[in-house]
């Protein structure tokens, strides 16, 4: 007896369009284009697996011998992180809400703030970080500046979106009670994202010690000088010994914001 599912066949697949069509073959040209230009040979590849090989067996085991200098240097790593977190979380507030629908006094100041954050957003840590040590020298502000621009382009559009999925009625009742629009920001809006903004916070942290590693190779400051001149000597075994390091804070830092964010969520 047949059954539904046998009487109806699967629609087969339409055929595309010919824009349709013309973007899938422009799309093959460029990632057959963009293969062909980074050079891939079998030859290569084995060479690159010989050469990693000699990496890992120079560098194991790890040398200590540095062990309070690298972690000083973590320490100041993670201190840059979370310095430039706080900061760019203070910030990402306020202009979260000129860019909120809801929130922001004016569609032109909304429109610019969006704007503004998108810039933020769009342009890499790495060159924030090259910017500010042209700005103000090398060294960790450099490095607190470029985490503060990265975390209010993550921070300011994440917590934008929230504000506007608000419910209204909180909102609506204060406003009904003669409460000023800054108090049924603070009293209704704010109160019912907070958790939101705790997470999204702390997946800052998460991000911004990660990208503190990769500043301080530009000069900002923290582990990745020292990363970069065990490299730059072919000192593999103390840049074993960094990379372990960077390995424990990452993770660690992870894990207590795992266990933050299910005790505020």
């Amino acid at each position: 007896m047949d059954t539904p599912s046998m009487r109806h066949a699967p629609p087969r697949l339409e055929r595309p369009s010919p824009i349709a069509f013309i973007l899938l073959l422009a799309f093959a040209a460029f990632f057959i284009s963009g293969f062909s230009s980074a050079n891939i040979h079998p030859e290569r590849l084995m060479n690159g697996v010989t050469n990693l090989g000699t990496f890992f067996g120079e560098a194991t085991p790890p040398n200590f011998a540095r062990w309070d200098v690298i972690a000083i240097a973590m320490l100041e790593t993670f201190q840059m992180a979370i310095v430039g977190v706080v900061f760019g979380v203070i910030l990402s507030l306020p202009i979260a809400l000129l860019c909120a629908r809801n929130t922001s006094p004016h569609p032109v100041v909304r429109v610019i703030s969006r704007n503004v954050v998108a810039t933020l957003r769009t342009v890499p840590d790495l060159v924030w970080a090259l910017i500010f040590v042209v700005a103000v020298g090398l060294g960790p502000l450099a490095g607190i500046l470029a985490i503060i621009m990265d975390t209010i382009g993550f921070c300011a559009r994440f917590f934008s979106e929230r504000v506007e999925e608000v419910d209204p009625g909180p909102g609506q009742a204060l406003a009904a009670t003669g409460a000023s629009r800054t108090g049924v920001v603070c009293g209704a809006i704010i109160p019912e994202c907070t958790p939101s903004f705790v997470a999204t916070s702390l997946f800052s942290v998460e991000k911004a010690v990660r990208s503190a590693v990769v500043l301080g190779l530009v000069g900002a400051g923290g582990i990745g000088v020292e990363l970069s001149a065990s490299m730059s000597l072919f000192r593999y075994d103390q840049a074993l010994t960094v990379i372990l390091a960077i390995l424990v804070v990452v993770i660690g830092v992870e894990q207590v914001s795992a266990w933050i964010r299910k005790r505020v969520i």
